[in-house]
């Protein structure tokens, strides 16, 4: 393979991969906008990035089934086809309720994509080379919450909200556009099973490993705790603090950093300490700055920079937490190392959906919602972690690098 074939895959697995990413933080700063055109609250429109999350959740176990059944491309195609329809009636999007359906038929598409980039890193490269290429994916996604709200942000002002749902539908056919290039990676399996039994069977296989559902749960909380952040933001930061469309998608993209920032700093400091020690130290940071920022919040003590400066160290609490939770989740599995990553991913988006459904459960005009909620999956997560770590009886090291790709 040459240099300029191989980065242009990864150029590709990278954009199949940032579709779900791209399609949640592009609309964020059209909460309010939406929420006035189609008479309804800015809470309210939360819930349509709650059934998202649901959509994302359950189609990640739909789709590892299909590709091994049906080979890689022709699901792909399907989801991103699904995609684009939902992309098209969220432009027409007459009330909330319809919104709040197509969203979550439009994650069922997006699904096929992220699915389909991960199976095809392991088709096309050799397994040496997969702990870099996903790397490299990632540092495709990790743009996405850099560049959409920001450019969000502009169209929203400029061309109105439907205009986001251009862009990404835009996106889905230059996707299934440039999928028709790619490679057959994979020869379809036509004698894998796709009945209920056998895969409900393997996924309880996982779930009864100790070690699994520790670190599976104490990142799935961790997780919660980043969407309730997004779902509340739009209110927090456009509602309360009456910042603009546009400063909202700069400040999203500047407390992106710190998520995205910790991570990376995340592997130097694997060279020193165990993923193990490192989960603890971030979580019991993160429960001790979500305490803070509920009372803080409560008793009126942060105003804008202070509620971001509490954000941006929140989530680089977040940061060190889940590469390693997500390593030491599957790093037991050498057979099922599959199921278990489609169960991990499928966790985290549900405990998300919660996090993200009970901050727009709070019709108020407040940032205590989405804080407390914040804070509660923090304790969850602390409380998961030292509760669990009782059962493992002979822990299983994670990879050098927490080289492990959770979508």
């Amino acid at each position: 393979m040459t240099k300029q074939r191989y980065f242009f895959l990864i150029l590709i697995l990278g954009s199949l991969s940032a579709l779900g990413p791209f399609s949640i933080d592009m609309y964020l700063p059209g909460f309010p906008a939406i929420a006035q055109d189609l008479h309804t609250t800015v809470a309210r429109v939360g819930m349509s990035l709650s059934s998202y999350f649901v959509g994302v959740s359950a189609g990640q176990l739909l789709y590892g089934p299909l590709l091994d059944r049906f080979g890689r491309k022709k699901p792909l195609y399907f989801g991103l086809v699904l995609y684009g329809l939902a992309s098209a009636g969220c432009y027409f999007a007459q009330s909330i309720d319809s919104l709040i359906l197509l969203r979550f038929v439009q994650a069922v598409g997006s699904c096929a994509a992220t699915v389909a980039a991960v199976a095809m890193v392991r088709d096309l490269f050799p397994v040496a080379d997969a702990p870099k290429v996903f790397a490299l994916v990632m540092l495709v996604i990790s743009a996405s919450p850099m560049i959409a709200p920001t450019v969000g942000g502009y169209l929203v002002a400029g061309f109105g909200w439907q205009s986001v749902f251009v862009v990404l539908l835009a996106m889905g056919l230059l996707l299934l556009a440039t999928a028709l290039w790619l490679p057959d990676t994979y020869t379809p399996d036509p004698t894998l099973s796709l009945h209920p039994r056998p895969i409900l069977t393997t996924f309880w296989t996982v779930l009864r490993e100790p070690q699994f559902f520790t670190y599976a749960l104490t990142g799935a909380m961790t997780f919660g705790g980043l969407l309730a952040y997004v779902s509340g933001s739009p209110l927090v930061f456009m509602d309360i603090f009456r910042v603009s469309t546009q400063v909202y998608g700069w400040i999203f993209a500047g407390l992106s950093v710190g998520f995205i920032g910790s991570s990376q700093v995340n592997s130097w400091l694997l060279r020193y300490y165990r993923s193990e020690q490192i989960v603890l130290a971030a979580m019991l940071s993160q429960s001790v700055i979500g305490l803070l920022f509920v009372a803080g919040t409560a008793l009126g003590w942060f105003g804008l920079a202070g509620t971001v400066t509490m954000l941006f160290l929140f989530l680089c609490c977040l940061g060190f937490a889940n590469p390693n939770a997500a390593a030491l989740s599957i790093a037991p599995f050498a057979k099922n190392a599959g199921s278990a990553a489609a169960l991990m991913g499928a966790t985290q988006m549900a405990v998300g959906a919660l996090a993200s459904y009970a901050v727009s459960l709070f019709d108020t005009r407040s940032a205590l919602p989405m804080v407390a909620v914040m804070a509660a999956t923090a304790l969850l997560a602390l409380l998961a972690l030292v509760v669990g770590r009782r059962f493992i009886a002979e822990p299983v090291a994670a990879a050098e690098g927490g080289a492990v790709v959770a979508h």
